[in-house]
C-alpha cells in the first residue's frame, strides 16, 4: 500500500521516535489523519507526550501502518489552516471514539505536526 493510503486506512499508526542520534528507538501508537494528501498527528498529552517532545528534539521518524515503515519527517503545523484541517481530518476518522474531545481541547491544537516523506 502507497503512502499515504496505507495511514488513511489505518485506524491506528505506530510512530518511532528517538532523542537524538544514537539514543534507543521508543515507539508509541497515536492517531493519523490525512487531508488532502498531508499527513497530520498530534498529541494527545500535548507538549508532555513523550514522542512529541522526541520528535522535537529529533524531527527524524519512522511511522508504521499497515506492516509497512514508512521515515518520516516531522514539520511544525500549528498554523490555523493546518490546525483546523487535522481537527476536521480527525472528526471524519475517530468519530465513534470517546477520545476524539480530547484531540480538539485547545491546549493540544499547538502539537499538530505533518509528516512528510524522507
Amino acid at each position: 500500500m502507497s503512502w499515504p493510503d496505507a495511514i488513511d486506512s489505518a485506524r491506528e499508526v505506530e510512530i518511532e521516535t528517538r532523542r537524538g542520534e544514537g539514543a534507543p528507538v521508543h515507539r508509541t501508537i497515536i492517531w493519523a489523519v490525512v487531508d488532502d494528501g498531508d499527513v497530520f498527528v498530534r498529541s494527545l498529552r500535548g507538549a508532555n507526550g513523550r514522542w512529541y517532545r522526541e520528535l522535537m528534539s529529533d524531527p527524524a521518524a519512522v511511522l508504521h501502518a499497515q506492516d509497512e515503515e514508512f521515515p518520516v519527517q516531522a514539520v511544525q503545523a500549528s498554523d490555523p489552516e493546518s490546525v483546523e484541517r487535522t481537527s476536521q481530518a480527525l472528526r471524519r476518522k475517530y468519530s465513534d471514539s470517546r477520545s476524539l474531545a480530547t484531540m480538539l481541547e485547545d491546549d493540544i491544537l499547538e502539537t499538530t505536526l505533518r509528516l512528510e516523506p524522507r
